[in-house]
This record gives C-alpha cells, structure tokens and sequence, in this order.
C-alpha cells in the first residue's frame, strides 16, 4: 500500500485517497456507535479491531508523506496486529453463537487454540522455505498468517449462513453481522490476489482500488448492524439437534462413575413396577368377589329387617244380628 500510490495517476491516485479516508470515518462511526449501545464489552476484540485500525491510518498516513521507511514499518506492525485481533474476532462470534451451549463453546475454544497454534507453525514452515529476495521472511510469515485468517472467517460466515436456524442465531443478531462482514470481505480478497497471480489484473494498483473498495463496503455493513438494535434469540425455536450434541459432550466430558446408586435405584424402580404389573389381576378378582359378597349380604339384611318390621292384624269375629 505504501509504494502504490506513487505509481498511480492523478486521476486514480485521488480515488485510492478518497477509499482510504473513507475507512477511518465509517471506523469513528462504529467505534462511537458501540460505545453508546455498550457493544464494546460484548465484542471487546471486535472494538479492539476497530480501534487498531485507526491507530494504523493515524500513524501511516502522515508517515507516508515525511519518512516512507518509518511508515513501510508501520504498515506491517499493524498488520500483524490485525491479523492477531481478527483471528480472535472469530472465536469472539464463535462464543456469542454457542452461548447458550456451554459443553459446544468450551469444545470450540479447544479447537480455535490448537487452530492458531497450527496456524503459526505454518506461518513459520512457510516463511522459512519460501526464498524470495523481495519479501522477508517475516514479512512472509504475516502475509500467510493472514490467507489463514481469510480463509477461516470464509468458513466461518459459511457455517453461519447455513446452521445458523440450528443454534437460534437470527441473521439481523450483530455476532453474524461481523461474521458476514469479515467472511465477504475475506471472498473478495482472496479473490483478488488469486487473480493477480494469475495476471488477471491490469496491475497492483487496480488490486488497490478494487480491496479498499470491499473493505468500505464491509465497513458499512458493520455499520449498518451496530446501528440497529440486536434482536433477542427465540427461545420457541427447535433446538434439538444443537441440544442432543450438547448433552453428548456432556456426557463424554463427565462420565457416571461405575459405583454409582442412580442405576441402582433405576433397577429398583423397574423391579417394583414389573412385580406391581403381574399382582394387578388377582387383586382385580378378589376386589370383586368382597364386592359380590357384600351386595349379597346387604340384600339378606334388608329382606330381614323388612321380615322383622312387618305385622299381622288380629282376626276379629264379627257375630251377625238374625
């Protein structure tokens, strides 16, 4: 970036200056935006991103114009700090997407360790075999630890536009707003440099024009969802799948001893409810022979108390007058 300006006409050299103050405007925006919505300590490596980069345009557009040296160092620290805050950017959206899965985001942060640890060994096997006498190795090792991250914020945006019904994410949520923003971003970019190997571009400069361009376009998509308020997840929608890979983990991580009572009373339980089953019947039969026998019996005490409460009226001899 800092040796393509040179090399543009005038015409084109105000367009790449007027993409690249672009950024730090629609930046302040966001960054103020999160402040005041209180975004900044749900998203903090998030805001960190955002902050490092106005740091970089503060510190290499003057450089740029005074000492081309201090600024061609500049770029490439802030660099590499991007590539670090956008790595953690991924498991900061990872986190707020399985929030409500405790087992999956502990599991996820697991895998994002060891993902960067192979990242940066990569970083490093490629930074020592590539020989290159225009590009230092560590120059090189940035350069590929951020394909790396490209490719995972790729895959991230991936995952979320086809899963996201499956953990309860809504698409207008912010965590997939930046996931869509870096994973767009992340497309376009990769693309771009595919073609410029292959020479499908006309030169570095149009490459120039054409990522800032992107970059300003994911810019106001953040923009557009730290505007709006985030909607709350629906707790009505079916979760089961998400659930059972919980409860799985769950299970996998903490194991019931083999000395413990709950299968023991389990057994018991069924035990008692089998031998109730087969007593049911019998009991069945007796109830309605007791119940037989007192109807009967009730029948004969009301034939004897009718016996007993019954009278006969005397005979009367009733003599006729001749």
């Amino acid at each position: 970036m800092c040796g393509e300006a040179g090399m543009m006409s005038e015409k084109i050299k105000v367009l790449y200056y007027a993409l690249w103050i672009a950024h730090p405007v629609l930046q302040t925006g966001i960054a103020a935006l999160m402040l005041q919505r209180g975004l900044h300590r749900k998203f903090k490596f998030f805001f960190g991103y955002i902050l490092i980069q106005l740091i970089t345009f503060a510190a290499l557009f003057p450089a740029m114009w005074h000492n081309y040296s201090a600024a061609f160092y500049v770029y490439w620290i802030c660099d590499a700090l991007s590539v670090a805050f956008g790595f953690a950017v991924i498991h900061e959206v990872f986190v707020d997407v399985f929030r409500a899965f405790h087992t999956l985001r502990d599991l996820g942060t697991v895998l994002f360790k060891w993902a960067g640890l192979v990242m940066l060994l990569v970083a490093g096997v490629v930074s020592v075999s590539t020989n290159s006498s225009h590009t230092a190795p560590w120059m090189q090792a940035i350069i590929t630890s951020q394909r790396c991250v490209r490719m995972v914020q790729v895959g991230m945006v991936l995952f979320l536009l086809f899963f996201a019904h499956y953990v309860g994410v809504s698409r207008r949520q912010h965590s997939f707003g930046i996931a869509l923003g870096f994973g767009s971003f992340a497309v376009i970019e990769l693309g771009l440099i595919s073609s410029w190997l292959g020479n499908h571009l006309g030169g570095g400069a149009w490459m120039s024009i054409f990522n800032m361009a992107a970059y300003n376009s994911t810019l106001l998509v953040w923009f557009g969802y730290v505007a709006v308020k985030s909607p709350a997840r629906d707790a009505a929608l079916s979760l089961l799948q998400p659930q059972r890979w919980e409860q799985s983990l769950s299970d996998i991580h903490h194991p019931l001893p083999a000395d413990s009572l709950i299968p023991m009373f389990e057994g018991m339980v069924d035990r008692a409810l089998s031998r109730t089953h087969q007593d049911v019947p019998p009991v069945q039969g007796n109830v309605q022979g007791s119940v037989q026998e007192n109807r009967n019996a009730g029948t004969a005490a009301r034939g004897a108390a009718a016996a007993a409460g019954s009278f006969n009226l005397p005979a009367l001899n009733v003599n006729s007058k001749s």
